[in-house]
């Protein structure tokens, strides 16, 4: 058996038994090696590049990689085969997650604002953001040989005289139990106690001296296919005390829920999934944010999530085969009862994690927790809430029905499947206008002024596609029209439209786009259009009825609503209509670990859903391939009126 060593960036190395002919790729998933492989090994992305250090691979010749590269020992992993012991050095993975994708800004005043805005509409609605977390402090009386009840019932007897609850059962978990007789001996049997009252039980989480002043934190966590985003927050207050966001590492299983599907069904598969989202993902954010608010992880007491279906069963590594295959039936829809400590996160092991609740196959709680946010629900209005993500999911009613569908948009809209794509930090091209006579482009970079650009985000890529088309450099198909300067063909005869040349940006490849990215994205939004029309005609509505859309996901807060009406992503409504709400995904799940009566809200509105499955819908499919052109094969959906 071929040797394989894996080399790291920062000097690490691994050794592993490959299977001759073994791709480099196989070898490192099951040799647990990351290596990003968005379209999951079909050499489309280009995203798996390794570099040859030692021995030979019969590797392909792929567009992906140049003749300088090729010489300087690059290979794509998913094309090179091993036959004998090779030494190869795979990139930094989390870096290469935190630069491509495209995770919403968390460090901006206005994206947080919005989260106090979700509380502030929500309390007008009238809910209220209450919880049953409270904080007492117990004097107990010190044991003596006349007073010898345990350590355990002297607390059980306190914790009844300070809540008034005499009859109700206390629950102390073994957390609390181990270092119970230490922290009373310690503090002269006078402490602090963090607890939940429950209807039929008081649960102690807690215990702290007397001189501390503890902490009752909530984790709210989007988990998306691309990226995942995270608050930490003070459930006495709703104040956020930490925010973290990353890649979600299950992406070198695939860019899409599909393809980490398939990749589960393979030995060892959920179990390799699970790892990558709980180990890789959130217990490393929770201990970032931990970290920052200078709090314990026991302090953390409860978790809500909201993400799609596939992410649900992937998190609790739970089979999702039967989700891609028709009739499309997920494991659940609501689940309850699932603590910290039944799926290893890193947070007091009783905690309860709660789930937005799954509405269909490929609409899940990410979406019910967004149309909580977007107050759809409460509004008289006709209104659309589109989510833009690796999934586009599409929300469509007011306060008297809502119907709700799900299409595949792949990750353009968050960076990825686009060879320059980024997350909207630092660096990133978020807004692009071309100068229809000389053809120079003016930029707008996120970061300092004197940032040069690294890449391009959503909102970006809109308005460079939008621009492309206005000055006739691409036609509607998306293929570059020559005679431009700025673009060049390879060998295989693919156009590239060079943003930024490599001596002005921050990257020794410039910031590009080419007709493969531009197909991507084309394909992207012709689903999300096409969604949206399939979804308000199946209910006899036209699209002129929609008063309100509301444009939520990791695509950036500028969004350009004229261009992205101009290339077909949106329907054409007044500008005013469109309203940007950021990660409502987030915001809902916020709001939700933050409150009982919000998430039973959440809860009710996903049990109020109609779930429409475009797959089997017969028109769909005759939609979405009108819908790849720029802006549609019928221009008169985008006239002016």
């Amino acid at each position: 058996m071929p040797k394989i060593t894996f080399i790291q960036e920062d000097g690490k190395e691994l050794i592993f038994f490959a299977s001759s002919g073994d791709t480099v790729l196989e070898a490192s998933r099951k040799a647990n090696v990351p290596i990003d492989a968005p379209c999951s090994g079909n050499a489309s992305c280009g995203k798996c590049k390794v570099r040859l250090i030692k021995g030979e691979l019969e590797s392909a010749v792929t567009r992906h990689i140049s003749e300088l590269e090729y010489a300087d020992g690059y290979r794509l992993a998913c094309v090179s085969k091993i036959h004998e012991d090779v030494e190869v050095l795979v990139p930094d993975i989390s870096s290469a997650y935190k630069s491509r994708m495209k995770i919403t800004d968390l460090s901006s005043e206005n994206e947080l604002a919005i989260f106090e805005e979700t509380r502030q509409n929500i309390k007008a609605a009238g809910l209220d953001l209450k919880n049953d977390w409270h904080v007492i402090t117990c004097f107990m009386d010190i044991p003596t040989l006349d007073d010898t009840m345990p350590d355990n019932e002297r607390l059980i007897r306190a914790v009844k005289k300070v809540t008034g609850f005499p009859d109700i059962h206390i629950m102390i978990p073994f957390s609390v139990i181990r270092i119970l007789p230490d922290i009373l001996r310690n503090n002269e049997f006078t402490v602090k106690c963090v607890l939940q009252k429950k209807k039929d039980c008081v649960i102690l989480y807690g215990i702290y001296p007397e001189h501390i002043n503890p902490v009752i934190a909530g984790i709210a966590v989007d988990i998306g296919t691309t990226s995942v985003s995270a608050l930490l927050v003070n459930l006495e207050n709703g104040e956020i005390l930490a925010k973290s966001s990353a890649g979600n590492a299950q992406i070198r299983y695939g860019a899409d829920v599909i393809n980490r599907i398939v990749e589960s069904c393979k030995p060892g598969g959920i179990q390799n999934l699970q790892k990558a989202i709980v180990d890789e993902t959130i217990n490393q954010m929770i201990d970032e944010m931990a970290s920052f608010a200078q709090i314990s992880r026991n302090d953390i007491v409860k978790m809500c999530i909201a993400s799609n279906t596939t992410m649900n069963h992937l998190f609790l590594g739970i089979n999702a085969d039967h989700i891609r295959r028709e009739p499309y039936i997920p494991c659940f829809f609501e689940l309850r009862n699932i603590k910290a400590s039944d799926v290893n996160v890193h947070i007091h092991p009783n905690a309860d994690i709660i789930f937005a609740p799954n509405v269909g196959s490929y609409v899940g709680g990410d979406i019910t927790a967004g149309a909580l946010s977007s107050m759809i629900w409460n509004k008289e209005e006709l209104s659309l809430f589109i989510d833009l993500g690796t999934n586009g999911e599409i929300v469509f009613g007011n306060k008297d029905f809502l119907m709700t569908c799900a299409c595949s948009a792949g990750p353009a809209f968050e960076g990825g499947d686009i060879s320059c794509g980024m997350r909207a930090t630092d660096g990133a091209i978020e807004a692009v206008k071309i100068n229809e006579v000389t053809g120079e482009s003016v930029l707008s970079v996120i970061g300092e002024m004197k940032t040069k650009p690294v890449g391009i985000c959503g909102s970006g890529i809109i308005d460079l596609v939008s621009e492309l088309y206005r000055c006739k450099i691409i036609d509607s198909k998306g293929i570059f029209i020559d005679g431009n300067n700025r673009v060049t063909r390879d060998a295989f005869g693919m156009g590239t439209y060079m943003l930024v040349k490599p001596e002005d940006s921050g990257t020794i490849k410039g910031v590009f786009i080419n007709e493969v990215d531009i197909d991507n994205f084309i394909r992207a939004k012709g689903a999300i259009f096409s969604a949206i029309k399939t979804l308000t005609e199946s209910l006899d509505m036209k699209m002129s009825m929609i008063e309100s859309v509301y444009v939520a996901g990791g695509i950036g807060s500028g969004i350009n609503i004229k261009n992205s009406m101009n290339i077909g992503l949106f329907p054409k409504l007044p500008a005013d209509c469109y309203h940007y709400i950021g990660n409502s995904s987030l915001s809902g799940a916020y709001a939700s670990v933050l409150s009982d009566k919000v998430f039973k809200k959440v809860v009710e509105i996903g049990r109020n859903m109609t779930y429409i499955e475009l797959s089997s819908n017969p028109g769909y499919m005759d939609e979405f391939m009108a819908a790849c052109f720029i802006p549609h094969t019928d221009i008169n959906l985008f006239e002016e009126k």
